[in-house]
């Protein structure tokens, strides 16, 4: 592995330092914001290059991948300054510090077992010379199968710079020529599986590292103890997939919970709570009698430019590309920027999205096969019927990025809830919270309504006052006992 690394590396680094937290998203992601970096080694062992497989070890399932900036020492540096620190970097690339969170547990932060592993730190697989880069301009994204999991710009979004992660070393160990450090990982890192591909890319204006590509694959060995055997909890997959985590099985429970409350419900209770800005606005569904639950997919198209469409809008494209990857309890969100004059989705695809287990389609531009997509069994939230094809007005551009639809802002991940009155989106982490709440009201509602229904005056009931608390409850627990 080493061999192919060096056409990057050009010789063997005396050490591999790794910064563990350095962007303020990944700080907040994991509720601290250090003062100081901290740090672990990587052996050289763990050197791959870009191509070389990464393979996830027996019996584990929490593989992570982060994209990261990697500084190649140029000059011995011992006790420099932070400006002089950015000076002894000769050379940046491209970097992925794969980890196993089921072994982290037994390494108690040295990262040996977790992070050490043979091939689990490619790099390349271009060097950028450090002089020429301009760092305002330096831009780190990192892909999984195509989609943009992680993109950040390091002058703007690390907690330390890179001269002072040099000079902070330097004050206790001499860095030598040839020595690499991995200067930490934004936001967006999450597990990955036997068949995905994950790709990083370090860029400044023209300057490049090219992308370093890492198949992921099932390792062919065995692994038997004495040692660590990998295991895994609720808070490791918590710490592995990243902020809002929740088991399968509570996902599930949650999902079903939002199909039997009202949009309208949820976006009062979210209104109480400070979002008012998670009702799609000027959608209507295929069918409005189904409830529609699910975590967002989204795909983004830009405007039409006939040089564009001709590079991006044919085969597999960003919406195809996001159909094919789709997964049960998913619902494709298109931003369309409200554009009404072509569809954005016609009946082989939207089927291909059921049968893949889409739960649902939300676009702020038209459909076009209307009455085909009518008698489907997922809804697909509109805004207009149209029987142009999506190339009249729209280029396919790129899918799992953050997007903006109905006029909302809408992420990878985030959940939707759709009914016959339309379309919110909820915050992941305030899903659970805000169902809870919903389904107080609804049952708050059910009651006032069988005293309006009985002839009683809205005024003094509605909303529940304090002083009708005491008879609610009771109501409220003798409909439980029935």
């Amino acid at each position: 592995m080493i061999l192919r690394t060096m056409t990057a590396l050009e010789r063997v680094p005396g050490k591999v330092v790794a910064v563990h937290s350095s962007y303020r998203s990944r700080a907040a992601e994991r509720g601290t914001m250090p003062a100081w970096p901290s740090y672990f080694l990587k052996p050289t062992s763990s050197l791959a290059g870009s191509g070389e497989e990464v393979a996830r070890p027996p019996g584990c399932e929490l593989l992570a991948f982060e994209g990261e900036v990697a500084l190649v020492i140029g000059r011995r540096a011992r006790r420099v300054s932070p400006a002089e620190g950015w000076d002894c970097v000769a050379h940046i690339t491209a970097a992925n510090d794969f980890g196993v969170y089921d072994l982290r547990y037994a390494d108690r932060g040295s990262n040996v077992r977790s992070k050490g592993i043979d091939g689990f730190t490619p790099l390349g697989p271009r060097l950028i010379e450090a002089r020429r880069v301009d760092l305002a301009k330096l831009r780190l994204r990192t892909w999984v199968n195509g989609d943009l999991a992680q993109d950040a710009w390091p002058a703007q979004d690390m907690l330390f710079g890179f001269g002072d992660i040099v000079a902070d070393l330097s004050r206790l160990l001499t860095l030598e020529p040839g020595d690499v450090i991995l200067t930490g990982t934004p936001t967006g890192s999450t597990v990955v599986a036997p068949g995905d591909v994950v790709e990083v890319e370090v860029s400044a204006g023209e300057q490049t590292s090219g992308r370093l590509r890492s198949p992921i694959v099932e390792a062919d060995y065995r692994l038997e103890p004495p040692g660590a055997m990998p295991r895994a909890d609720d808070a490791e997959r918590d710490a592995a997939y990243g902020a809002g985590y929740q088991s399968p099985a509570r996902e599930q429970e949650i999902l079903a919970a939002l199909r039997e409350v009202s949009t309208a419900t949820l976006a009062a209770v979210a209104r109480k709570g400070g979002l008012n800005g998670l009702t799609l606005d000027g959608l209507r569904s295929t069918r409005p009698e189904q409830k529609m639950a699910g975590y967002a997919r989204t795909v983004r198209y830009l405007p039409l430019r006939e040089d564009l469409s001709a590079r991006h809008g044919g085969g597999m494209n960003a919406q195809r590309r996001a159909i094919e990857a789709i997964r049960p309890d998913e619902i494709l969100v298109i931003e369309a920027r409200g554009d009404q004059t072509a569809g954005t989705i016609g009946d082989i695809l939207a089927l291909r999205a059921q049968v893949r287990g889409a739960a649902g389609v939300v676009t702020d531009g038209a459909i076009r096969d209307s009455t085909t997509l009518a008698g489907l069994q997922i809804p697909i939230y509109h805004a207009a019927v149209h029987p142009a094809v999506l190339g009249r007005r729209h280029v396919p551009w790129e899918s799992q990025v953050t997007v903006a639809c109905a006029g909302v802002t809408i992420r990878p991940g985030d959940i939707l809830v759709g009914d016959a009155d339309g379309v919110i989106v909820l915050p992941p982490d305030r899903a659970a919270e805000l169902m809870a709440e919903a389904r107080e009201q609804e049952r708050q509602e059910e009651f006032i309504a069988e005293r309006v229904a009985a002839g009683e005056s809205v005024d003094g009931l509605f909303p529940l006052p304090a002083a009708r608390l005491a008879e609610y409850q009771a109501w409220s627990a003798g409909r439980d006992r029935q």
